[in-house]
């Protein structure tokens, strides 16, 4: 009887420990539940379909021959962020579950993405030839100035648009560490390049770049 005792405490402590365990130790559908599931997939839908269309227009607008890794956006630099980002987030949503279920800051995020999206396509649509990747230095016959559509509000709307749909996507992941980082490094990057790119716009198109630039904000917060 007393043997038996012995086994059924055991048994019992055996069981208490991995109660314990589970609850300091979600298990692997635990952490990628709903949450994961749906965040992760949004994810992964907004970059595909950011990339995908912006090889599609450009091919579109300037044929296949001109289409390269660049007209995909994708670099280095940028895919090294994205994990960064993916890490950041299985980190977060195994130590701090609660973290992700903020469902106002994802859907935030999400509202954020399609805005952005959005605002870059209708960029590249309006420009149409005259829309490159790379800085043109020369002036070439189809490259105009283009102040309708979109670009009577802001001078980039392209770079506005990509700013907003990239810290979109890590607020839709509800990453705080990648949201401050993404917005840090995707600004810095345009408050360099349009400086550098209306250099040459004002040589292009002289005093009627001067007077739209005047009227008409970058685009990009504080980057005049």
């Amino acid at each position: 009887m007393s043997f038996l005792k012995q086994i059924l405490g055991d048994m019992k402590n055996e069981v208490s420990g991995l109660m314990m365990y589970s609850c300091c130790c979600p298990s692997f559908s635990e952490i990628f539940g709903y949450t994961a599931c749906r965040q992760l997939s949004q994810m992964f839908l907004a970059v595909l379909f950011f990339h995908s269309s912006e090889y599609v227009l450009v091919a579109a607008i300037h044929g296949r021959s001109s289409v390269n890794l660049s007209s995909l956006l994708i670099s280095k630099a940028y895919v090294f962020a994205m994990m960064f980002a993916l890490l950041e987030y299985v980190v977060e949503i195994a130590l701090f579950p609660g973290l992700k279920e903020y469902w106002w800051v994802s859907n935030l995020g999400l509202v954020m993405v399609i805005i952005g999206e959005i605002t870059r396509k209708l960029a590249i649509v309006t420009a149409g030839q005259s829309f490159t990747h790379l800085i043109k230095v020369n002036h070439e016959e189809q490259h105009n100035l283009i102040t309708h559509g979109v670009y009577r509000f802001v001078r980039h709307p392209s770079y506005t648009g990509f700013l907003i749909w990239s810290v979109g996507t890590q607020i839709m992941l509800s990453n705080p560490i990648s949201t401050i980082g993404f917005a840090i490094v995707v600004w810095r990057f345009f408050s360099q390049r349009i400086p550098y790119e209306e250099f040459f716009l004002r040589q292009f198109f002289g005093s009627e770049y001067v007077e739209y630039a005047s009227k008409t904000p970058s685009g990009v917060p504080f980057v005049k």
